[in-house]
Order: C-alpha cells, then sequence, then structure tokens
C-alpha cells in the first residue's frame, strides 16, 4: 500500500516552525526565563530602585538584608538593592553594545575575508594574532590603553570578540560561496554585494546567531571581571563587578555585598548560555539532522 501524501496542505513558514521548535525547547525556555528577569529588572531600574545608588549614608552601613533593606547596605551605607539593578542596567548596556559591535565589524569583516580569496589571508591573519591572547588579558591591555571608563570597556570588549565572530562568519561565507544557486547567480552576472546580500548572508545567520548569544553572556562576564581588577568603569559607578570588588574585604563581616551581585552575574550569563544551547539546537541543521 503507498501512502498518500496530500500536496495541498500549506506548508509551515520556516520562521513559525524555528519559533515553535524554541517554545518546545526546556532549556532555551529555562534561560530565555532567567534572563528575561534580568532584562525586566535593567528596564525597570528607575520605577523600581528610585534611590541613588551613590547616596552615601555612613549611619546605615553594613545594615544586613532586611524589610528596609531588601539587599542590605555596603561599607558607605548605599542600598545595594539600587546598586545591583542599577548595576544589572549597566551590564545590558555594555553586553546589547558589544553584541552589536560584533555583528556588524564581525559579519563584516567574516563576509569579505570568506568571499574574497585575495583578503582572506590578510584579514585572517590579524584575525589570528588578536585571537592569540586569551580574551581577558588583551581586554586589560586595551583598556590601559583607552583608560577605565564604560565606553572604553565596550570600545575593549568590541576588539576581543569580533575576530572570534569574524571567524565564524567567514567558515559559513566559504561553504555557502561554492553552493549551486550561488554559482548560478554568479552565472546570472549579479554583483558582489547583491550576491552576499541576498544569497550568503541571509543563510549565514544561523551561526551568528547562536554566537551573538553567547557572545552577551563572555560581554558581561568579562566587563565584570575588568571592573572587579579595576581597571573597568571607575568608582563609584555600580557594577557587579565594582560591587564585588569593594565586598571582598568584609566577605567575613558582610558577605551580602559580595554574593548578592555575584549572584545576580551568575543568573545572567548562565540564562544567557542555556538560550545559546537552545538556539544552536534548534538553528544547526546538523544537530536537526542527527536527532
Amino acid at each position: 500500500m503507498v501512502d498518500v501524501v496530500d500536496l495541498s496542505a500549506p506548508r509551515q513558514h520556516p520562521l513559525r516552525a524555528t519559533l515553535r521548535r524554541l517554545m518546545h525547547h526546556r532549556l532555551f525556555l529555562l534561560g530565555l526565563f532567567l534572563f528575561g528577569i534580568v532584562a525586566i529588572v535593567a528596564m525597570l531600574a528607575p520605577i523600581i530602585a528610585p534611590l541613588d545608588p551613590n547616596k552615601l549614608a555612613m549611619r546605615n552601613k553594613f545594615r544586613p538584608p532586611s524589610a528596609d533593606f531588601v539587599f542590605g547596605t555596603d561599607n558607605f551605607g548605599r542600598s545595594l538593592w539600587s546598586r545591583v539593578v542599577w548595576g544589572a542596567q549597566l551590564s545590558m548596556f555594555i553586553g546589547f553594545s558589544v553584541v552589536v559591535i560584533n555583528a556588524v565589524f564581525g559579519t563584516a569583516i567574516g563576509a569579505a575575508a570568506g568571499y574574497f580569496r585575495k583578503l582572506d589571508n590578510a584579514l585572517m591573519r590579524v584575525n589570528d594574532a588578536l585571537m592569540a591572547f586569551p580574551a581577558v588579558l588583551l581586554a586589560i591591555a586595551v583598556t590601559a590603553v583607552l583608560g577605565p571608563s564604560v565606553n572604553d570597556v565596550i570600545i575593549a570588549l568590541g576588539i576581543v570578540y569580533t575576530p572570534r565572530t569574524a571567524r565564524i562568519v567567514r567558515s559559513s561565507v566559504i561553504v555557502l560561496r561554492e553552493m549551486e544557486y550561488v554559482q548560478a547567480a554568479v552565472a546570472a552576472g549579479a554583483g558582489h554585494w547583491r550576491i552576499l546580500r541576498h544569497h550568503i548572508l541571509p543563510n549565514a545567520m544561523a551561526p551568528l546567531i547562536v554566537q551573538l548569544s553567547f557572545l552577551f553572556a563572555y560581554a558581561v562576564l568579562t566587563e565584570a571581571t575588568l571592573s572587579f581588577l579595576g581597571v573597568g568603569a571607575v568608582p563609584p559607578t555600580p557594577t557587579w563587578g565594582n560591587i564585588m570588588a569593594e565586598g571582598r574585604q568584609y566577605m567575613l563581616d558582610a558577605p551580602w555585598i559580595i554574593t548578592i551581585p555575584g549572584a545576580a552575574l551568575m543568573i545572567t550569563v548562565l540564562g544567557l548560555n542555556l538560550l545559546g544551547d537552545g538556539l544552536r539546537d534548534v538553528l544547526d541543521p546538523r544537530l536537526r539532522i542527527q536527532s
């Protein structure tokens, strides 16, 4: 008996099918929930944390978490709730800015290296030189040259992670430029920009999106590391790294100063990594074939 396939049945839109698979992916949903909490807190910072995060009140210093001070106070009597919430907003801003820089420059460099063979060797050797340094050490070196500020940290992290994004885009473009539909476009006389824009880059988006989701987590974690080491945003700017750096000498007397921002950092990075894992599982065609 031969099964009859109903060709008249409407095909599901690829985007809708992808969203449906994501909504059934448990790790993705958990990551979305964790990251969503942090993102909502960051967006509502002026409403839910109206107190000035830098306002000193020495009479309230080292207050433990209570009804009056949800997260307690630090060594200067500042509300830890306000500092952690405003630190979340700054972390989201830095992470998003680094992702945008990588999406623009990493894609441009990777596409140029992968599509134009004459540019490949020169661009990738510069990439390899930058990737030879550990990310944190290179970020420290760049911030030491530019200076410790939020904008300089964003530039430093953009320089550090753009080569990694460019290499991933380049790998996808090298494969796609040999596909039959691209060769057909070349034979039809399509220009390089049209081929890249309409035929190659749209099909290279899946690995790029996965990379950018992980990159967001790397940027948040590296920024906290730089601030903790004293080469990030200048105190008293409320960043999670600055808060933990100030609280490390009071770990025994006031452990909440370092544990609460550390927990916020952990939740953010965990949520973003789970998001990236879910996106990779759904968007990577090789994993879909294996499953």
